[in-house]
């Protein structure tokens, strides 16, 4: 210990004596509250002297050694591996479980560096604006995907007709999300709309952002974690799920029986379901 803190020690228990109090000592030795109320109750315990004793003794005492063993050290990228790279806070919950071992999480991501190499997955939140409104046809028009397993569904909504329609793909890529946009937009939206609106998942990337613009004028990605902010798409894949494909998992080779019954769906959803969105209430396209 310095003498600058033995002084600022020696400072603030003089100060508290004088009846100040310890957050106003606090902020004019520029401390947390928390530290002043530390010191000031280990002087009241065992005495200004031995306090300072104490402190000096404590700061000369040797650190305990913190690297991770060569043992352990396999355990966690084994557990990595195993499970399919999971986090830092799942390794230590296995490493406890399984080898009675506590290890913080930072320490974890540190072993793990020695031999992998680690990417933040955190991007920052991009200025989005307000969450679009439409009060015509063909102003926004929300997209999304839903996944059955082998096949993954691309959804997308006229969030003012409530016009919809659904691509089946085998896969979840951009190249199949540039087709799904392709398909809908030709297909059902007027090839084009002022917004369209998706979330930041890899398939509305690459190729699907470079062909968006072919079909709307502004592309809008939803903040993460605001569901509201595609409450309409999220209603329509709910419908698809309980009207339609239910909340199976399906093969890649049943595509073509899974489609037609995607076209009987969507046939019935746009001239025969009424939609308590409007009202009266009325199918989307019956009007």
């Amino acid at each position: 210990m310095g003498m600058e803190k033995a002084t600022e020690i020696v400072l603030a228990w003089e100060l508290c004596e004088q009846g100040i109090s310890k957050s106003a000592i606090a902020r004019r030795l520029g401390r947390h509250g928390a530290t002043v109320i530390r010191w000031i109750v280990g002087i009241e315990s065992q005495g200004l002297a031995l306090f300072l004793d104490a402190k000096q003794q404590a700061c000369k005492a040797p650190r305990a050694g913190r690297q991770v063993d060569a043992i352990t050290k396999r355990r966690i990228w084994a557990i990595r591996e195993r499970e399919e790279e999971c986090c830092g806070q799942k390794i230590a919950y296995f490493l406890e479980k399984e080898y009675g071992t506590q290890i913080s999480v930072p320490k974890i991501y540190e072993v793990l560096a020695e031999k992998y190499v680690l990417r933040s997955k955190w991007k920052k939140n991009k200025a989005r604006g307000a969450a679009p409104t439409a009060t015509a046809a063909r102003q926004v028009i929300e997209m999304d995907s839903v996944d059955f397993g082998g096949l993954f569904a691309f959804t997308a909504v006229d969030i003012f007709s409530r016009e919809a329609d659904v691509f089946l793909a085998p896969a979840l890529t951009a190249h199949y999300g540039a087709l799904f946009l392709r398909f809908c937009m030709c297909r059902r939206f007027d090839r084009f709309a002022e917004l369209v609106q998706t979330h930041g998942g890899s398939e509305f990337e690459a190729e699907f952002a470079l062909q968006v613009w072919n079909y709307c004028g502004h592309h809008r990605i939803a903040r993460p974690y605001k569901k509201n902010e595609q409450a309409h798409i999220e209603s329509f894949n709910r419908t698809l799920r309980k009207e339609c494909l239910g909340w199976n998992k399906y093969q890649p080779h049943e595509a073509p029986h899974l489609n037609s019954r995607v076209e009987a769906f969507l046939q019935r959803y746009h001239y025969h379901r009424p939609h308590l969105a409007f009202e009266p209430m009325r199918p989307p396209l019956n009007k």
